[in-house]
């Protein structure tokens, strides 16, 4: 059979020793993931016939880069339509935790509604220490399997810190905050610069992301934050966990990465904030990997870049800094695949300024490009 493992912060860790005993006794088990941002050692890949992810993360990086990981292209909002057709799986692990009305989904909604929705049973882990943030209704108890209940820190969601900003990030982050009107909705990712972006941030905003990181809490607590959040994950610290308890604010890919509904013209302009790791002169983003590491991952980078530049008054902005250690972040040539397409990109931000790509041909974009980066 093939297991898809519900991921994120929330992933179900204490089920994976019972997994991964009886992958090994089967042989012939495939497993499927989805974001895995830290490693999890007690999850051993070795024991599965075949390991498939729609996304990635930290935690399979090596498995990536050595081929035993197979890494699936495929943006966040075409994750559910893949997960019912050709890698449906037989059986998802997945944390819940207990409501007033019944079982929800935790620290992430995120793809695993939809395949609860398409009737594929659910081995689950109830935590008492996870956060109630699933908008949506209680699961149908038909549908699970309650295997283990956990408390403490065996069943809270895994804790992801954030550096401090460097000069270069605090530097971006100033030009961004100058693109981002009030009351519009924001989206960032997880990260020192998506977390530095947000800190910056003077105008009250919604968030409408993917995933919502531990800035909103600031956010928040500066009285900048308008209405409830819309997100996929949560992604932080105790601290996001506890803010985010109580608030129903997660919903499925399949309403967070919706384009049409992200740029409906009836919303607030959407500023989709994304980072990246390299662009090249016509404005096509690698997000994905350089030299061969797995760096990233496409996850919801091209939705919520296609649909900020389709928002009404919004903006897709891409931020990075000009260079890295290995050199210029702006390329002849991608090291890696082509994550976003250069008619997604508006706006470009690195800590020496900015370039404003819209209006403009493909010559201009690149003389626009290159006089950002002083080439």
């Amino acid at each position: 059979m093939r297991v898809a493992v519900g991921d994120g912060c929330g992933a179900p860790r204490a089920l994976f020793p019972g997994l991964v005993e009886a992958a090994r006794r089967r042989g012939d088990v495939s497993l499927l993931l989805g974001w895995l941002p830290r490693p999890e050692p007690e999850l051993d890949l070795s024991a599965f016939a075949d390991v498939a992810t729609v996304l990635g993360g930290a935690g399979l990086r090596a498995g990536i880069e050595a081929g035993t990981v197979r890494r699936i292209p495929c943006r966040l909002s075409a994750a559910p339509a893949v997960l019912a057709g050709p890698l449906r799986p037989d059986l998802l692990l997945a944390t819940v935790v207990r409501g007033p009305d019944g079982l929800h989904l935790g620290a992430e909604v995120a793809w695993m509604r939809g395949l609860v929705e398409a009737g594929v049973p659910v081995a689950a882990v109830v935590s008492a220490a996870a956060p109630l943030a699933d908008a949506g209704p209680a699961l149908p108890e038909a549908a699970l399997t309650v295997v283990a209940e956990v408390d403490g820190p065996a069943g809270a969601p895994a804790v992801l810190d954030t550096p401090p900003p460097t000069p270069a990030d605090e530097a971006i982050a100033a030009h961004v905050a100058t693109l981002v009107p009030h009351g519009a909705r924001v989206q960032v990712g997880p990260g020192r610069l998506a977390a530095a972006m947000v800190a910056a941030l003077e105008v009250p905003v919604r968030m409408d992301s993917g995933m919502l990181p531990d800035p909103v809490v600031d956010l928040d607590a500066r009285g900048l934050l308008l209405d409830e959040p819309v997100a996929a994950y949560l992604v932080g610290t105790p601290r996001l966990y506890a803010w985010a308890h109580g608030r129903r604010l997660l919903h499925p890919v399949e309403v967070v990465h919706d384009i049409g509904r992200l740029s409906h013209p009836d919303l607030p302009p959407l500023i989709a904030l994304n980072t990246a790791l390299e662009i090249d002169h016509d404005g096509q983003v690698n997000v994905e990997g350089l030299g061969g590491r797995a760096t990233g991952m496409i996850g919801g980078h091209p939705d919520f870049a296609a649909a900020g530049a389709r928002s009404r008054d919004g903006l897709s902005v891409v931020a990075l800094a000009a260079r890295h250690r290995s050199g210029a972040t702006l390329v002849e040539r991608l090291s890696g695949p082509v994550t976003t397409a250069s008619h997604d990109v508006d706006v470009v931000v690195t800590d020496d300024g900015i370039a404003d790509l819209r209006g403009r041909d493909r010559a201009q974009r690149r003389a626009a490009l290159r006089d950002l980066w002083g080439v």
